[in-house]
């Protein structure tokens, strides 16, 4: 019997309104053979490599059947299962999460299907930020930004350093005034106990968990809102 040592929520169920193009987002071709999901899932991929047994819990709707499809080039790579998301939820990123979250088990991470990390050490990124939740919970892997255009429509952080480490001290989703903000995050580890809380991570009104994570940063992290990144 498979037991995994770690589950990896990947929401796919969006509908990509401002990609504006005739297929889903994240199989946005970047050269041969690899697309904007390929990209996103090298860090997952990674924890593989390592020895972990990874699960990776697909949320999706009816009109992404066609990236459901793709994603059989890495059925050797995980344990893939899949959720359509619950309509009584939100319909949002954070009724994704709570419609995964039941398959989940160990750590999880919240990986976006279309964000993609790079940079130095970018694709082992997650595996340093899952095991920093032994110790403080939670995690993110981010990239420094200071333009409060992209921060408004991102999870801003705002990140400080203190003894070599960098830890978030204020973290919000979407927020209407980013000043104070410097950062935001491409990916998102939580400890098994504390796990129940990622819907908040993207939630509205409500406090995030992510203050007083470790953050692991990354040289840039592109979000492929539109084809042109």
């Amino acid at each position: 019997m498979f037991t995994p040592d770690i589950s990896v929520i990947l929401p796919c169920a969006g509908f990509g309104t401002r990609f504006s193009a005739p297929y889903p987002k994240e199989l946005h071709c970047l050269g041969p053979g690899v697309t904007v999901l390929d990209r996103s899932l090298e860090a997952v991929v990674e924890l593989t490599k390592s020895g972990l047994n990874v699960r990776l819990v697909v949320v999706f709707g009816a009109h992404k059947m066609e990236t459901v499809r793709y994603l059989a080039r890495y059925a050797e790579t995980f344990q893939m299962v899949f959720v359509y998301q619950n309509e009584s939820y939100e319909p949002g990123l954070d009724g994704a999460v709570r419609s995964a979250l039941p398959l989940t088990e160990g750590p999880v991470a919240l990986v976006l299907p279309d964000i993609v990390v790079s940079g130095v050490d970018s694709a082992g990124s997650l595996l340093a930020a899952v095991r920093h939740t032994e110790m403080t919970g939670w995690s993110v892997v981010a990239a420094e930004e200071r333009d409060p255009g992209i921060l408004r429509q991102m999870g801003a952080l705002a990140v400080v350093e203190a003894g070599g480490l960098r830890t978030v001290q204020a973290a919000t989703d979407k927020p209407t005034d980013p000043s104070g903000y410097n950062a935001f995050w491409g990916m998102v580890a939580a400890a098994e106990h504390e796990a129940h809380r990622l819907p908040d991570v993207v939630g509205e009104e409500v406090d995030s968990p992510l203050v007083g994570a470790v953050a692991l940063m990354v040289d840039r992290i592109v979000n492929y809102n539109t084809p042109g990144g």
